[in-house]
């Protein structure tokens, strides 16, 4: 499995962002009223099933409020975690770990259910002997971009382009202004080096793009009879290229009729977008 933490310096810029969203202009008012030196322990608990994601921002929410509160986990980011099941502790004081609690819990259920939905997909083409990869796509939380992928991969999926600067894909609406032939020849001598995809709406666009030597293919709301036809065409003509890439409003209903298309992945923004968050508590015990 690649690595399912995202990059240090992106969980610290997000925690601190949320931390300032919270705490602004005061600080928590509420717990500033509990006595000094009131330690406690708090224990992160799965209220349900699913996969875990974001325990380093969680981590980071505390060590950003205090640094003397411990957190340990008995679980990481990827594993599979049951409800009712103590997957994490924070041990300190209670103000600091109230304080830290929501943005800790915002974090950690956002992205557990990232990973929880992308596992479901993911489960889904396995039970089917589908060899379809999934694929998250752009379709992010503005600023928790590189969280948000971690979490994909933390369900198992994988990672389409990270930003706009890593890949030529050239969409309908850069294609109005130019042919495909031409738009592919532009950007290998712009961007030679750069992977070039090319977004498909029918088998005469799939042909234009082939021809032109094009990286990878997006079959754009592609029935599973025309993804499979596709497939068989550009398959017994280039066997290992282009990359093609089913795409267009697919969900856990739908994504079972294709799983046996022959094509190499599916791309998915609900994962991003629309999952739902894992609720995931913070069960606190005082200790005097």
């Amino acid at each position: 499995m690649h690595d399912v933490h995202p990059p240090v310096t992106a969980i610290r810029e997000a925690v601190a962002r949320a931390l300032e969203e919270d705490l602004t202009p005061l600080g928590d008012i509420t717990s500033a009223l509990l006595p000094p030196g009131l330690q406690a322990t708090a224990a992160f608990v799965p209220r349900e099933d699913g996969v875990l994601a974001g325990c380093r921002c969680a981590d980071e929410a505390f060590r950003q409020i205090d640094p003397s509160v411990e957190v340990t986990w008995s679980a990481d980011d990827g594993d599979k975690v049951a409800a009712n099941q103590t997957v994490g502790q924070a041990r300190g004081l209670l103000a600091s770990i109230l304080v830290a609690e929501r943005t800790a819990l915002n974090f950690i259920g956002h992205l557990s259910g990232i990973a929880t939905l992308t596992a479901r997909y993911v489960a889904t083409l396995e039970g089917a002997g589908s060899e379809l990869r999934v694929w998250d796509t752009r379709k992010t939380t503005p600023g928790l971009r590189s969280l948000e992928k971690a979490a994909v991969r933390a369900g198992g999926g994988s990672n389409h382009r990270g930003n706009l600067s890593e890949w030529v894909l050239l969409k309908d609406n850069h294609l109005e202004l130019m042919p495909i032939g031409e738009a592919v020849a532009a950007a290998r001598k712009q961007w030679p080096g750069r992977t070039v995809q090319v977004e498909c709406a029918n088998a005469a666009m799939v042909a234009e793009a082939v021809a032109s030597d094009a990286d990878a293919l997006l079959l754009d709301n592609m029935t599973p009879a025309a993804v499979r036809s596709v497939v068989m065409d550009v398959r017994a003509a280039h066997p290992t290229r282009p990359l093609l890439e089913i795409s267009g409003r697919i969900d856990l209903d739908r994504i079972g009729a294709y799983a046996t298309t022959g094509a190499d992945l599916v791309s998915i923004g609900a994962l991003t977008h629309s999952a739902p968050v894992l609720d995931i508590g913070l069960d606190v015990e005082p200790r005097r």
